[in-house]
Formats: C-alpha cells, sequence, structure tokens
C-alpha cells in the first residue's frame, strides 16, 4: 500500500495564504481535487495535516472528514504545545467524530524562536502527546534543528516525526547535515521527504534534490524516512504528479518503506 504521509486540504481564506507568491493556490483545495492525483499516482491511503490556521476546530473538521474519507489513514491535527488546556483538548478530540483518525498532532513551532522546542511549558506540551500515544509533528526551520535534537534526546520515549526534512537551505548541504546528523541520530525519529521541491523553490532539478535525498537516507534509512505529497503547497512550484516522480526517480523506485511501511508503523495506521 502507497501511502502519502503529507497532505493538506484548506479554504482560500486562510491567512497565511494572503502572502505575497502564493496566489496559485490561494484557492479551495478539497479531497475532491486530491483524488485524481491520487489514482493517478497509485497512492491508496494519506495522513492529512494540519494546515496553519492554528484553531481547534480545524483539527476537529478534519477528524470528521476523515471518518467518511476512506483515503484519509489518519489526521495530525493542531494544539498549542504550551496550551496548559492541551491534555483536555486532545480527549475532546478523540471523544468527537472521527477521534479514533487523530494519530498526532502539530505545532506551529517554525513561527517561533530558534530555542522555542527548549521553552518548559513546551517541552512539557511534547511529553503531554507523548503520553497520549500521538506522534509530536515538527515543522520547523534548519535553524531549530539544534533545539529539536535536544528536546527529542530528553524525551527518548516519544515519537517525533520530523517535516521536510528540516527544511533544508538548498546551497549549502554541508551546513543541514551537521544540522540534521544529531536528530538522525535519535531513534525515536523519522522524517518526511516531503516539502522539497518547494524550499529547492522555482527552478529546482532532480540534482538539487538528490544529495540532500541521499544524506537522509544515510542518515535515516529508508525504515524512517516517508514520502510526503506536501499538496497542494508543492502546486507552488510542481505538481503532484511531478513530486511523486522525481522522488520516484532519485530513489530508483518506490520503496516499501518510504512509500508505505515507515508511515504505517510510525503513525500506526494498521487499524484505520
Amino acid at each position: 500500500m502507497i501511502v502519502d504521509a503529507h497532505q493538506h486540504v484548506w479554504t482560500a481564506d486562510y491567512p497565511w495564504l494572503a502572502a505575497d507568491g502564493l496566489a496559485p493556490i490561494r484557492r479551495d483545495y478539497t479531497m475532491a481535487d486530491l483524488r485524481p492525483h491520487l489514482a493517478a499516482c497509485g497512492v491508496q491511503r494519506t495522513v492529512l495535516v494540519e494546515a496553519g490556521l492554528c484553531q481547534a476546530a480545524e483539527t476537529s473538521r478534519f477528524l470528521a472528514l476523515a471518518a467518511h474519507t476512506p483515503e484519509i489513514a489518519g489526521v495530525v491535527g493542531w494544539a498549542g504545545l504550551a496550551d496548559p488546556d492541551l491534555r483536555a483538548m486532545l480527549a475532546r478530540h478523540r471523544s468527537g467524530p472521527g477521534g479514533d483518525c487523530l494519530v498526532g498532532v502539530r505545532d506551529q513551532v517554525q513561527a517561533g524562536p530558534d530555542d522555542l522546542l527548549d521553552q518548559p511549558g513546551v517541552r512539557a506540551g511534547l511529553a503531554t502527546v507523548a503520553e497520549a500515544g500521538l506522534v509530536n509533528e515538527l515543522v520547523v526551520r534548519a535553524s531549530q534543528l539544534p533545539s529539536v535534537a535536544r528536546a527529542v534526546a530528553a524525551l527518548p520515549d516519544a515519537t517525533f516525526v520530523l517535516d521536510h526534512l528540516g527544511k533544508p537551505p538548498f546551497g549549502d548541504l554541508d551546513g543541514w547535515k551537521r544540522l540534521i546528523a544529531p536528530v538522525a541520530a535519535c531513534p525515536n525519529v523519522a522524517a518526511k521527504l516531503s516539502g522539497l521541491v518547494t524550499e529547492a523553490g522555482p527552478g529546482w532539478t532532480r540534482a538539487m534534490l538528490r544529495p540532500f535525498v541521499q544524506t537522509a537516507l544515510d542518515l535515516f534509512g529508508p525504515d524512517r524516512l516517508m514520502f510526503g505529497s506536501d499538496w497542494p503547497v508543492c502546486e507552488v512550484v510542481a505538481t503532484y504528479e511531478e513530486v511523486a516522480a522525481v522522488l520516484t526517480g532519485i530513489l530508483g523506485g518506490r520503496p516499501g518503506d518510504i512509500f508505505g511501511r515507515t508511515a504505517t508503523r510510525v503513525y500506526r495506521l494498521e487499524n484505520q
């Protein structure tokens, strides 16, 4: 089974879509829009990830959507890691429609300071998510990777997923490798081969992406990597089909771990 471990849906009024350069994706995106791409690429299941609205209501909507959408195997919902009501909020989500589809939690860490994950309240939130049996999903900038390494080492019993390989700065492979290697050294972290075309920007090529993908393979191994389209964010620079094709080309095929088994294991999708 092929699993896309990172896709979104949203409406055109999400505030962050007003930013310059995002006009190509400033519209409503639904699962109906995604289905033709899944069929074209042979993808059976997906993980729906919070889309930057930073509201509990979005997570509730996504869970309700997952409850009657066979393609969605799991939902990574939003929650504020420093919210003192975090434990109760997770319980409310799980008791509502589609609550059994909640597999992880993501806060918009990338919008905070480099040491956000070192803050006691945030660190306590990571522990709360782990205690609830959920994945801690991390969307961070490359400059935040040292704090990621400290957080994942401090919580060895928690499971973490690093989105978009920590947003590597294309043009500085060695610098990114130094930052991500301590993260990869922690066995409780998996990473997504996602968002790379967007980080590389217009004019991206397979040759640009290859050394970063290969370094991730060397550091994490295929059993801790997973394919994610990052659709529809990817549509700023590439189609869903192009994203799937370039990764397939770099990897010389579709390794079972990267294209399904890692996501299934890490997010516990077997029963979804």
